[in-house]
């Protein structure tokens, strides 16, 4: 699955478990019943580009083996 700023927060977890670290540094609420990233970034007053470039790089490093 290719996640982006529309999809929800357990579906990033579930694909890419490595953005649990960036989902609590930012303070997002993971058990949002399935709002999508880019609500929840605008309910908690955070740039969803900026969030959305967080996850992705984290996701990638993941997957090279570097979490």
């Amino acid at each position: 699955m290719v996640c982006d700023l529309d999809t929800s927060a357990p579906d990033w977890l579930i694909d890419h478990p490595a953005t649990a670290r960036v989902f609590a540094e930012l303070g997002i609420d993971t058990s949002c019943g399935g709002k999508s990233v880019r609500y929840l970034c605008e309910q908690s007053g955070l740039d969803p580009a900026a969030v959305l470039r967080r996850l992705d790089a984290a996701a990638a490093q993941a997957d090279q083996g570097g979490a």
